[in-house]
């Protein structure tokens, strides 16, 4: 055990409080159970979340190593477990819930994210948060379903039944780690034969994220799917600003008066070239009719180029921020940050060791949703330790790559009896960085 303390403005950021605040939310979970418990709701929980936050690609080879004493002793004292339910008691117990009571945990998470003053590092255009929404799949197959399933049919008549989830993540140009809410499941209703789809997922998220959350200022940054008047009319009635992505095909009522309005003045276009040669191009309007179906929703339209060794890229947003020449790189990098929930969460989660497209067990109510809302959870602990936990920066600094850290991470869970995480992170640290003689 390491003898330096950490600064105490931190602690709220390490494992421990984290899990903690975790554990108390879990505890106002309704049990669906008799009385006969020989796992406690709580402890089943933080099982299914010490799979994903220790990155195992099975349940199957984390009740392997359960039976060990060393993971039993480890799951006690890093998660809190007493006592840890094999694969198939976790998933029964776990299917029934439903995931909205999950919700509360994201939630405690955030608070102290607020309450440790990070989210200010996150601000941005006026006191601000980017907030990037997407969906993206995490269960498939064509032999298993549930009712819950959107069920797709191939050419060849094939039926695939698949599970997606609606991601939201705090997002900045500038940061690399994300930070995400609760998603929101998109799955078939009770007795209704039609797919869900991400804006019906939308219309549910967007007033939970701000029930939960109602002083948060947001700026959503979304793909050219949420540029239409329903979804635009549901972002302003909830008090938030949007840049969303916009597609001059099929969006000539809206493009087609920039050039007009470029001659008569009351557009704007300029280029500028930065130091690293890079051509950066702008033309703008403010106050432009969205579309012929909504044309009393008016948006600003900015249309962006960039110029980089003969390679020209093109890009254009909707906002209700009235754009300047002041504001309109600001704007556009604000649209581009959008592709973070792909690349730092999306692509994370499913090739970094989080593995939410395997299938841990599909169930017959709520399994799948559950499993992924918990590895959404795993994710969010992680990346609030990125964030402002110097032990966790450290051992993630000490290793090449993300896949290496958490290799390592499950190979001393499961071989070192381990008294806390910050043991682990030390063991972790002093296995790569070099010894220093003070004396």
């Amino acid at each position: 055990m390491n003898s330096n303390p950490l600064p105490k403005s931190i602690y709220g950021c390490s494992a421990k409080p984290l899990l903690t605040a975790v554990r108390t939310a879990f505890g106002a979970v309704p049990d669906h159970r008799g009385e006969a418990k020989v796992f406690t709701l709580v402890d089943s929980l933080m099982s299914g979340l010490a799979v994903f936050g220790l990155k195992y690609p099975s349940l199957l080879k984390f009740d392997e190593h359960n039976e060990e004493g060393i993971i039993k002793h480890n799951l006690k004292s890093l998660y809190g477990v007493e006592q840890a339910p094999c694969d198939t008691q976790l998933r029964e117990i776990l299917d029934p819930i439903d995931p909205k009571y999950l919700r509360s945990a994201f939630v405690a998470l955030h608070e102290i994210v607020d309450r440790q003053s990070l989210l200010q590092k996150y601000e941005y255009l006026h006191g601000h948060v980017l907030v990037s929404m997407d969906g993206t799949g995490h269960f498939s197959s064509c032999k298993m379903g549930c009712p819950q399933c959107c069920v797709k049919i191939h050419r060849n008549g094939l039926a695939e039944n698949y599970h997606q989830l609606l991601g939201a993540v705090v997002v900045h140009p500038d940061l690399p780690v994300v930070l995400p809410f609760m998603p929101e499941a998109i799955l078939k209703a009770d007795g209704t034969t039609k797919n869900d789809c991400e804006r019906n997922a939308a219309n549910r998220l967007l007033p939970r994220l701000k029930a939960d959350h109602p002083e948060l200022k947001v700026i959503l940054v979304e793909d050219a799917l949420g540029a239409n008047g329903p979804h635009i009319s549901l972002i302003k009635s909830l008090g938030y600003s949007f840049i969303i992505g916009a597609k001059p095909v099929g969006n000539g009522y809206l493009f087609n008066p920039l050039d007009a309005h470029v001659k008569d003045g009351t557009a704007h276009e300029f280029e500028v070239t930065d130091e690293s040669g890079v051509l950066h191009g702008y033309r703008y309007a403010n106050g432009l009719k969205l579309n012929a179906s909504h044309p009393d929703i008016l948006v600003n339209l900015v249309e962006y180029w960039e110029v980089k060794k003969g390679k020209v890229l093109n890009f254009s947003w909707i906002t209700d921020i009235k754009i300047t020449p002041q504001n309109v790189a600001y704007i556009v990098r604000g649209g581009r940050a959008r592709w973070k929930i792909e690349n730092e969460t999306f692509n994370t989660l499913k090739n970094q060791g989080y593995h939410l497209e395997h299938n841990y067990g599909h169930g017959k109510k709520f399994l799948a949703t559950v499993f992924g809302c918990l590895t959404f959870l795993a994710f969010l602990v992680d990346q609030i330790q990125a964030l402002g936990c110097p032990l966790l920066q450290r051992a993630k600094a000490s290793r090449r790559t993300k896949a290496s850290l958490w290799d390592r991470l499950r190979a001393l869970v499961t071989t070192h009896y381990l008294s806390s995480w910050e043991e682990l992170w030390w063991k972790i640290i002093r296995a790569k960085e070099p010894v220093i003689d003070t004396t």
